[in-house]
């Protein structure tokens, strides 16, 4: 990936399976990264591996529902890596019942990670990209956005509006050389993943039913996202911006 070294990266849940992986893609391709995640034992383990590796990286906490957290983690990392050049929002969280059988408290949690907590990264980190002149935004969606997700009606609508407001804002800042894109993972082998089939009837069915729905024949592996998420926060997607990809193993094909 042409662009990257020594540019400073922010990977929220970057503990997690998509989100370390992307570190470590960013790192080996040269970038600094700041790990934010609400479990900083996690994030350090992360950090650490990078540093073992000869990268650049530092755990930060940072629960982003928080605006106050959101702004003193930007903070930290700005005094020990520098201006922010890259901002990856990949921090998410689900739950798998039919929409009739949620209740507001787990919207309420489900809107603050997947939309609101979007919002305090980029209210966040916007303002000084645009003082730059420029910076990369890549949001993680989901196919649950784009196509629907049975039992997953608010996390989907969340999704959507990540989609929408990532359009948004590459409207609003063209201008300003930022650019920003949208990765949509599908079923993809994560704690995430697990933590969803848990409040299935039959989790290994619906794993077994995820496998058989895909065209490739099996669940994504975080690896298999971080190199789409790494090529658009890359000068190679420098004149690309608004666009939605899935990666999916052929499980959507939207134009």
């Amino acid at each position: 990936m042409q662009g990257l070294t020594d540019k400073t990266v922010i990977v929220t849940g970057g503990a997690g399976g998509i989100g370390s992986a992307t570190c470590r893609r960013f790192a080996r391709a040269g970038a600094k990264v700041a790990v934010f995640d609400l479990n900083l034992e996690a994030a350090q383990k992360v950090a650490e591996a990078i540093q073992a590796d000869g990268g650049v990286a530092l755990a930060v906490r940072c629960d982003i529902t928080s605006r106050t957290e959101v702004d003193a983690a930007v903070a930290t990392t700005e005094a020990e890596l520098g201006p922010i050049d890259v901002l990856v929002n990949n921090a998410g969280w689900d739950i798998f019942k039919p929409f009739t059988k949620t209740v507001p408290a787990e919207w309420d949690r489900l809107i603050a990670i997947n939309l609101t907590g979007a919002l305090h990264m980029h209210h966040a980190v916007l303002p000084g990209m645009v003082a730059r002149g420029g910076g990369r935004i890549v949001n993680i969606a989901s196919d649950a956005a784009r196509g629907g997700s049975s039992g997953e009606a608010v996390y989907a609508a969340c999704k959507g509006g990540l989609v929408a407001l990532s359009k948004t804002l590459a409207r609003e800042h063209a201008r300003h050389q930022i650019t920003v894109n949208v990765v949509c993972p599908g079923p993809t082998d994560t704690a995430l993943l697990a933590g969803v089939a848990e409040g299935a009837a039959n989790p290994e069915k619906l794993i077994d039913a995820f496998k058989k729905a895909i065209p490739l024949g099996r669940l994504g592996q975080p690896d298999d996202l971080a190199g789409a998420i790494a090529f658009f926060g890359s000068d190679d997607a420098a004149f690309i911006t608004g666009q939605v990809i899935s990666v999916s193993g052929g499980l959507t094909m939207h134009g």
